[in-house]
């Protein structure tokens, strides 16, 4: 396993449509637990595979719920209902974040690392994480879908 570079906006990849993947070889395996061990060194909640340069349709998540962590290829919404709207940051553009409006509860079919379908139905953050991995996948960033779009609040800032 090894730590891989987050590609940053404005690198083209992140626009770009990933590909299907077809085969999984252990390249991919590899892949995806190189895109785990990234996303906890970077301590975000997710990544796709865009984010680290490979145009793929690959993504990991990990919201800290039971679920723990959630490798999958090929994911696709199946299902989505009802409205949340919340805060949006990623990994490839530091330094900003959106507030955006997700459906609030998702279900995603993919395969796991040995080809095997799964589905999992989640809501809240894990739902958020879902449709904002898939839409990396798709080449959308969060700052194409944001209704507002703004630089954090520094800690120092916030408790004063």
């Amino acid at each position: 396993m090894g730590i891989r570079m987050i590609v940053k906006e404005p690198d083209e990849v992140l626009h770009k449509r990933a590909k299907e993947v077809t085969k999984i070889t252990p390249n991919v395996q590899k892949l995806m637990a190189d895109m785990a061990e990234t996303m906890y060194d970077a301590e975000g909640v997710g990544l796709a595979a865009p984010q680290v340069g490979i145009l793929k349709r690959i993504i990991v998540i990990d919201v800290g719920d039971e679920n723990g962590l959630i490798s999958m290829i090929n994911p696709e919404i199946v299902e989505k209902s009802g409205e949340q709207f919340g805060i949006e940051g990623c990994l490839s553009i530091p330094g900003l974040n959106g507030d955006v409006r997700r459906a609030m509860t998702v279900t995603v079919k993919g395969l796991n690392r040995d080809g095997e379908e799964f589905t999992v139905t989640g809501s809240e953050l894990l739902a958020r994480a879902f449709q904002h991995e898939i839409d990396h996948l798709d080449g959308i960033l969060f700052t194409d879908v944001a209704e507002k779009v703004y630089e954090p609040a520094r800690e120092s800032a916030a408790k004063e």
